[in-house]
């Protein structure tokens, strides 16, 4: 056991109780992690159970108490505000939704009851949604062990209704597998359009189900030949009866031993329908010779409480499935607003936000595997320094470093674990477990303190570029826009330098900066449209980082667009993410600014400048899930030029990304592996200006 833990054994012989008879002999003995699989079982408000011909699948409706970092504009009307902070950090309780899924033997069903009824606390209904055959077999065991009147639902339906659900609200949960392929698993975007798809769901049996719209389905065949019928044959021919048991033995086995292949009829591929020479063409062939709109809310998986895609193998990090025994988890969070694709995306069905396959690309995935591994314990003190008065912030951050360890290693051995492996998942797990062991926002007093110097020096370097020629002016916006982003805590190297040289500021960030020309330059061809061109209609820029990045860098930069006539929309994260500036941060950094500069007032006073929330809480950019108000905004000002800045959003995510509008992606690379691998140095800069083809 590792520390924290608990593992609590449950065992009904203890409890006296020998179950509802007719129900066959039910295993009365289960050893159950509760904090891993019935995870805030204790606020639970609404149940549904899924039980079919071999295992059950319970769904449960939970609130989440957490953490939420929240700032707050002070009143400094008539103060001398030198020396006072810019606004006020508080840590507020708040509560969200989030969905809990677990599947387990139905062999278990009795023990996991009791185990519920004795921890539902706060559960708010005194009915449990109950669907698949054994709605019917278990039912008076339900109703006795949780005192929940079972109201029986149609089980395709439901099937239908949770597919579509999972589809829109998980990106790559759809993947194709390919069994001798260096890759096993590919996992395919979201598709804006679910409609139609033909569902095969495999359960004790086969379904095969037309699904063409919402409500409209039909049943168009199926087998009897399913998961029962491994289970039964398996029972019948080994000494097991455990599921999990004979994928083990499976896995250990040959089954060409007794499965007729392509290639033993034809003695290859056969060519003409492209069939592969190890495709099954007969199975044992050789054995004769030997609540509510589901769509009303988005919803994101949590990486922190979701056990993730499993290797059948015993001989694959088995403590990962030693831990859960036979159960898999996977829980999803509602996001307050629906999240919807960004409209200028040129083919949104084609549209892959992230820029390396880290499943495919071994030594990619090796290299930032170690990256994370090493960065971890800066990042558990940086969590654990963030709430000084907090007495078991050490203990907390502990816990963390400990899950989000755990994690790093089971991508080692399965990096397909929780989907496609990027370098975004990896950042997102990160944030997920530090807000699983209420971390909300670990750079908050680095962001307040970083704003405030930034807003001191922004006069003056406004002024600065008034002072220059009309080019000269250009080039020095760009150039202050990349050396903004240069203060990206998330990057060692930039890390290491703001804790070792706190003097480090705007003008030595210039001086990082790769000289012209750079590693991507389109910067002739941008002052080219800006000479040349009529100014854009509305802009939408993506900001990056806080303190310097967005005041000295990023407002300079919309200010000389909207004195070019141009509408601005800036879109921030909604929640925090490293030292991303927030949206909550953004109104308050945009009010200072605009008391200092009067373009700036203007243009928030006559809505030629919105500030938006993208949706997001990620230190990445997935332009296919973006809030719905911002994609509305985006069509009604008729946005033509779309600016993305930082290395998460720009290169790790969306350096392919094709709009259909014109588009700006800056960075600069702080990190020397990244680098090298582009053909740079540490500090490269890209810049890439791109127009869609016509």
């Amino acid at each position: 056991m590792r520390p924290g833990e608990e593992w609590v054994a449950l065992k009904m012989a203890e409890r006296g109780g020998r179950g509802s008879g007719g129900h066959g002999s039910l295993d009365k003995s289960i050893t159950l992690p509760p904090d891993e699989i019935f995870r805030n079982l204790e606020n639970a408000k609404r149940f549904a159970i899924d039980i079919g011909g071999s295992l059950t699948k319970l769904a449960y409706y939970s609130t989440v108490q957490h953490k939420v970092a929240r700032v707050r504009s002070f009143d400094h009307s008539g103060k001398d505000i030198e020396n006072e902070p810019l606004y006020e950090i508080s840590v507020q309780e708040e509560i969200t939704a989030r969905l809990h899924f677990i599947k387990f033997e139905n062999t278990y069903i009795e023990t996991c009851l009791d185990f519920i009824k004795d921890h539902l606390v706060n559960t708010e209904t005194k009915v449990i949604k109950a669907t698949g055959g054994g709605a019917y077999k278990f039912k008076d065991l339900i109703e006795k062990k949780l005192g929940l009147k079972v109201d029986k639902e149609d089980v395709m339906t439901c099937l239908i209704k949770g597919c579509n659900f999972v589809l829109r609200n998980i990106p790559h949960e759809v993947f194709a597998y390919q069994k001798d392929s260096d890759t096993e698993f590919r996992f395919q975007a979201n598709h804006p359009n679910i409609f139609p798809y033909l569902l095969v769901n495999i359960g004790s049996g086969v379904s095969i189900v037309k699904v063409e719209t919402e409500d409209k389905f039909e049943w168009i065949g199926g087998s009897s030949i399913g998961g029962g019928t491994f289970w039964g044959l398996g029972a019948l021919l080994t000494k097991t009866k455990k599921f999990d048991e004979l994928l083990q033995l499976a896995s250990k086995g040959q089954h060409t031993n007794v499965d007729m292949l392509v290639k033993d009829v034809y003695g290859g591929a056969y060519q003409t329908l492209g069939l592969s020479g190890n495709l099954i063409a007969s199975s044992f062939g050789k054995s004769t010779t030997a609540d509510k709109d589901p769509n009303q809310y988005s919803w994101g998986e949590n990486y922190a409480g979701s056990s993730g895609l499993m290797s059948t193998s015993p001989d694959v990090y088995p403590m990962q499935r030693t831990r859960s025994g036979t159960f898999d988890m996977l829980e999803m969070d509602r996001l307050e607003r629906p999240l919807v694709n960004l409209p200028l995306l040129k083919d949104p069905s084609t549209y892959i936000p992230d820029t390396v396959d880290l499943t495919d690309d071994a030594m990619a995935r090796k290299y930032w595997l170690t990256c994370f591994e090493e960065a971890l314990d800066g990042v558990a003190k940086r969590a654990a320094a963030s709430q000084p008065d907090s007495v078991d912030a050490l203990e907390r951050a502990e816990k963390f470093r400990q899950k989000y360890w755990n994690k790093l290693q089971t991508l080692r051995q399965q990096p397909f674990a929780y989907g496609t492996l990027t370098v975004r998942s990896l950042l997102d797990t990160r944030e997920h477990c530090l807000n699983e062991f209420n971390f909300p926002d670990p750079y908050s007093k680095v962001k307040q303190k970083e704003n405030g110097i930034a807003l001191k020096c922004f006069q003056s370097v406004i002024e600065s570029l008034d002072s220059l020629g009309w080019e000269e002016r250009q080039f020095a916006l760009v150039k202050g826009l990349l050396a903004g982003n240069v203060f990206d805590w998330g990057a060692k190297a930039v890390s290491d330098v703001l804790e070792s040289e706190p003097q480090f500021g705007f003008e030595e960030a210039k001086s990082k900066l790769q000289e012209r020309p750079w590693l991507e330059d389109s910067y002739s061809q941008w002052l080219e449209r800006l000479k040349e061109g009529p100014p854009h209609k509305c802009a939408l820029i993506f900001a990056d980082n806080s303190g310097i990045d967005i005041i000295l860098g990023v407002f300079p930069f919309v200010r000389e667009l909207l004195s070019r006539g141009t509408e601005v929309i800036l879109a921030c994260n909604s929640g925090p993410a490293l030292n991303d500036v927030t949206y909550s941060e953004s109104l308050i950094v945009t009010e200072r600014i605009a008391a200092m500069d009067p373009i700036i007032q203007s243009a928030l006073k006559e809505e030629k400048l919105l500030l938006v929330q993208t949706g997001s809480s990620s230190p990445c950019l997935d332009l296919s899930r973006l809030d719905k108000g911002l994609a509305v905004l985006v069509r009604e000002r008729k946005t033509d030029l779309v600016i993305i800045e930082g290395m998460g959003r720009a290169i790790h995510t969306n350096y392919y990304a094709a709009l259909k509008c014109e588009s700006l992606k800056l960075a600069v690379i702080k990190n020397s592996w990244l680098a090298d691998r582009l053909g740079g140095k540490i500090f490269s800069v890209i810049f890439k200006y791109e127009v869609p083809c016509k």
